[in-house]
């Protein structure tokens, strides 16, 4: 089988590169990314790396040549850029549409995997603590960017399908993922740039200036009274997607929140888990503080518009349609993903800062 992984120095792309190119059913992997190749990935032997970006035409000849059988599709510029939103809306959203539009004329193409997310579903002050957002609930953000450009490329995915599919066009199996904040220890301990949640809130973002000072200020934990998290572990985000890429599933086109069951990640939970307290703070606070950072960083501090809130009102889904849909078992609760280090990659964790889950 070979595979084609967009984004593939990112995160979760090369996190994918790495435990699939280990398969024996897997003879080929060609990865492409904006990105130099990952120190990570160097020496991968199954590995056809492109430089480039998937806006631009670099990759498609290589693939009519290569014929790939599952394409991934992780690339996104997801920290808005300051001052460049005609840029990243073509690297985004124009990117995502060359990605569709191959996979649909190309008929060796026989699944299309997309990273979506649940930040489209919007932060609305009428949500609530209880409710959790499925799959049949409309995508209604239309203020932070990251949320409009998936939303728009969600729709865009499936008016596409439905347009091939009533043309008769024989069409790979989608399959739309929409991950809650994806953790664990390469994401927290492996990549170059430490600037997270968990980062800020443990006060070990990356040396800068900027970082050292965003560091003194969360000595506690300022949130508003109905923030939330819900975390999902690399490991499972890597199953889930193994999954769809290598199984034989029926259904031709379908979206699933990927979230584990149980109770989201609350302010106080977060502070615990790095000795902290919470500071109670109201939404508008926050509003401000992320209108300062912004501008006065000029987007360093991902705090773009409408990011705020994210920091104030919650996005709770339910992920269980992929446990009643195709049996998967989550191997990580939302809490243990965000408190432990375990995992796959957990020998990168430093001794001081491992925190294992005792079974």
């Amino acid at each position: 089988m070979k595979i084609f992984i967009t984004g593939a120095a990112g995160y979760v792309g090369a996190m994918l590169v790495d435990q699939f190119s280990r398969r024996a059913d897997v003879d080929e992997i060609i990865g492409v990314d904006k990105e130099r190749l990952p120190e990570f990935l160097k020496g991968n032997t199954k590995l056809t790396w492109i430089d480039g970006n998937i806006a631009d035409d670099v990759w498609q000849k290589i693939l009519e040549e290569k014929k790939p059988e599952v394409m991934i599709h992780c690339a996104w510029q997801i920290r808005e850029m300051y001052g460049k939103k005609e840029t990243q809306w073509k690297w985004n959203v124009e990117g995502s549409l060359k990605i569709f539009d191959f996979a649909f004329s190309h008929g060796f193409v026989k699944k299309l995997i997309y990273f979506s997310t649940v930040s489209s579903y919007g932060a609305k002050s009428t949500n609530t603590l209880e409710y959790r957002f499925k799959e049949t609930d409309p995508f209604i953000e239309n203020e932070y960017l990251y949320g409009i450009e998936k939303r728009v490329v969600e729709e865009r995915l499936k008016e596409k399908f439905d347009a091939k599919k009533k043309e008769g066009t024989v069409l790979p199996q989608v399959f739309i993922v929409r991950p809650a904040a994806i953790t664990g220890p390469r994401g927290r301990f492996m990549m170059k740039e430490r600037f997270g949640l968990q980062a800020a809130l443990s006060g070990k973002l990356s040396k800068s200036p900027l970082h050292r000072l965003i560091s003194l200020m969360v000595s506690f934990v300022p949130a508003p009274p109905l923030w939330l998290r819900q975390f999902i572990h690399e490991d499972d985000v890597a199953d889930i997607v193994g999954m769809f890429a290598f199984k034989q599933l029926d259904g031709e086109y379908e979206a699933f929140n990927i979230c584990p069951p149980g109770e989201p990640v609350l302010a106080r939970d977060m502070a615990e888990a790095v000795g902290k307290k919470v500071v109670p703070i109201p939404p508008f606070m926050v509003r401000i503080a992320f209108f300062f950072f912004w501008h006065l960083t000029r987007g360093r501090v991902p705090t773009s518009k409408g990011g705020w809130k994210f920091y104030s009102f919650p996005i709770a889904v339910d992920g269980s349609r992929l446990t009643t849909r195709y049996a998967y078992q989550y191997q990580w609760n939302s809490k243990d993903a965000f408190v432990f280090t375990d995992g796959r990659y957990g020998q990168f964790v430093p001794e001081n800062d491992r925190k294992t889950k005792v079974v």
